[in-house]
């Protein structure tokens, strides 16, 4: 056990992603592990809407495979050594949301997060879910590397 009774990590089944799932479950052992893909449905929306988006489609409404993210994710999670998986598709801004998931977890709580934009001059210049996560929130957090 990692001495953590909760680890939460967020997924939006990108590659990275999946495998900051995968260290978190073997970080969880026997304990909770809450897996979380925050959205923000986006206006009706065509196939061709999400060609352009490319990796940003899952935001379009009607083309939301959040269930899909999160089945994904636990196979991914179940593999890795997680023996307890809560899975939570939360409409809202996924920085916000998992920490408000971590908070509210069973103390003493971590989470995890891929670094996934943390080096990208967009990632600087916008701010990215590692380095937003980092300075907002009051519980530990492991930016695992991903990318």
């Amino acid at each position: 056990m990692s001495g953590y009774n909760t680890v939460v990590v967020g997924t939006d089944g990108s590659e990275s992603s999946l495998r900051a799932v995968e260290r978190a479950a073997a970080l969880a052992g026997d304990g909770e592990l809450i897996i979380a893909c925050a959205y923000v449905p986006g206006e009706h929306a065509s196939p061709a809407d999400a060609d352009v988006l490319g990796d940003d489609a899952y935001k379009l409404e009607g083309l939301n495979p959040v269930n899909d993210i999160l089945r994904e994710a636990e196979g991914r999670a179940a593999k890795a050594g997680a023996k307890s998986v809560d899975k939570r598709a939360i409409k809202g801004q996924p920085v916000e949301s998992l920490i408000d998931l971590a908070k509210k977890a069973q103390e003493p709580a971590l989470l995890v997060v891929g670094n996934k934009g943390l080096n990208s001059l967009t990632g600087r210049l916008l701010g990215s879910v590692p380095s937003d996560a980092a300075r907002k929130t009051t519980v530990d957090i492991l930016i695992v590397h991903t990318t």
